[in-house]
């Protein structure tokens, strides 16, 4: 019987398609566009299918195909999101990068016994990114298959045609000057924070600069940083590597407790009040002017602007170094923007520690490769990070979306936190179970999660932190398809 084009069957068999010998008579009902994506990523991944082929045009393969137009762009566009295929214009659709994996040749991973403890070790996050998993659900990735790469490339040529011999040499170790000053007018355009390029100190991400501002406090006396809770446990890690301990300050619907920080008595407190991490909850006004106002009395403020840029159904928050610039110390990055992988972040500094930062920066590294820099300038400069923010907006609300939706269907137990903002979803759970067993199953399963209790140092409800900003939405709701089937094996 022939598939008519709304899926169903009618007349003569369908003629079929000489192009990878597919026959959509095997295809499930209602499931062309999934059979039609997963054939064709197989092809990709088994060689048939190399980098640089031609996939034939929509129109042409519906036709051999029997099929509606709408099934082969729906599979092109599966395919555009996982970062297999791009379009050319007149060349049409080129694959450009094979799967990573195909789901049938993934192997079940071995999870490590020392992953999911209660207490995760210094090296957990390099282990779990070790592990192999069909689906990564991992907190903190933006769409990779999204960065600029022609922008990327056409602006570092142009750099090379400007640079002397000097401007290879060893430079400021507090940044190259020009993107010093691009981040500056990027703070003020974005961030409402008013600074000087002399005030800005470029790092290696955030994770640096937690690393040489415990230093630096470290050598001023202080002991110890408050920090969120729950709260991001890599933070921790990073601050506790230099001496300082975290007591832990309670998160709710408002964000960071302000008067259990004044009850602590601590000499400096880590917050995220744009997008705090994991709940996703903004800081109230009268909480911002509680946490400003202890800071007026001598407190340090240690402002991460974390996924300050990723919003979807909510304005934009004010950044409090844009309020008390003397007592907040403020970071930003561009690893949520573009990659991790380009470690390029920057740091404004209180007066009373800028100086120390600087030397601590120069003996960390001599500074950051000038190249990045100077191509991060000019993508600023020229209004393509802008363009490239909106683009990331549109299809990371997209897969938000995907992740509820799928949420609603698989975990109907499960209450969703923080859906307004960022790269990521919380959920907790009423039930009694240990969230590390539900991430360690669902790892065993080919899902990689992490546990809420990963990053809470007091007792709190189970529950999961869910990235979604890296996957595509067929992706999203396999993954958490996966772990609701988990879960009902561990209320049995």
């Amino acid at each position: 019987m022939e598939r008519s084009k709304d899926g169903g069957s009618h007349g003569s068999k369908a003629p079929g398609s000489d192009f990878l010998q597919l026959d959509v008579d095997r295809a499930p009902v209602g499931g062309m566009a999934d059979w039609l994506t997963q054939h064709l990523r197989q092809a990709m991944a088994d060689g048939r299918l190399p980098v640089g082929s031609r996939l034939p045009a929509s129109r042409t393969l519906a036709k051999e195909l029997g099929v509606s137009r709408g099934v082969v762009t729906e599979a092109y566009q599966r395919l555009s999101e996982g970062g297999q295929v791009a379009g050319r214009g007149r060349s049409g659709t080129i694959v450009v990068a094979a799967p990573v994996e195909t789901r049938s040749a993934t192997p079940t991973p071995a999870v490590p016994a020392v992953l999911f403890t209660s207490e995760p070790r210094a090296e957990v996050f390099d282990t779990l990114r070790a592990v192999p998993a069909r689906i990564d659900l991992s907190p903190g990735l933006p769409d990779l298959t999204a960065f600029p790469r022609t922008a990327w490339l056409r602006t570092e040529r142009a750099m090379f045609d400007e640079l002397s011999a000097a401007d290879l040499g060893y430079g400021d170790p507090r940044g190259a000057p020009r993107l010093r000053a691009a981040v500056a007018n990027w703070l003020a355009r974005n961030r409402g924070i008013i600074a000087d390029p002399s005030q800005v100190i470029i790092m290696a991400g955030i994770a640096q600069m937690l690393s040489l501002l415990a230093q630096v406090l470290y050598q001023e006396g202080v002991r110890e940083v408050a920090v969120e809770d729950p709260g991001s446990l890599g933070a921790r890690q990073h601050l506790r590597s230099r001496q300082l301990e975290t007591p832990p300050i309670p998160v709710d619907a408002d964000g960071l407790r302000v008067d259990e920080l004044w009850a602590r008595g601590a000499a400096a407190a880590l917050v995220t009040p744009a997008h705090q991490f994991p709940t996703g909850v903004v800081l109230g006004g009268r909480r911002r002017r509680e946490l400003l106002r202890w800071a007026g009395e001598g407190g340090l403020i240690i402002e991460d602007d974390y996924d300050a840029e990723h919003r979807y159904d909510r304005p934009p928050v004010p950044a409090l170094r844009a309020m008390l610039a003397e007592q907040v110390c403020y970071a930003g990055s561009v690893s949520k923007l573009l990659a991790p992988g380009l470690r390029v972040g920057w740091v404004l500094a209180p007066p009373k520690y800028h100086d120390a930062l600087i030397e601590a920066k120069r003996f960390a590294d001599l500074g950051n490769a000038v190249l990045p820099q100077l191509v991060l300038a000019r993508l600023m400069e020229s209004g393509e990070m802008e363009r490239h923010l909106r683009l990331l907006r549109r299809r990371h609300r997209r897969r938000r979306d995907a992740m509820i939706e799928a949420i609603a269907r698989y975990l109907p137990g499960a209450t969703v936190h923080g859906a307004s903002a960022g790269l990521h979803l919380m959920i907790t759970f009423d039930a009694g179970f240990a969230d590390t067993d539900l991430a360690e199953v669902a790892l065993a399963r080919g899902v990689k999660v992490q546990p809420l209790s990963w990053h809470a140092q007091r007792p709190h409800r189970p529950g999961l932190v869910l990235g979604y900003a890296a996957n595509t939405s067929t992706d999203i709701g396999e993954g958490v398809a996966v772990l609701g089937e988990v879960l009902r094996r561990l209320h049995r």
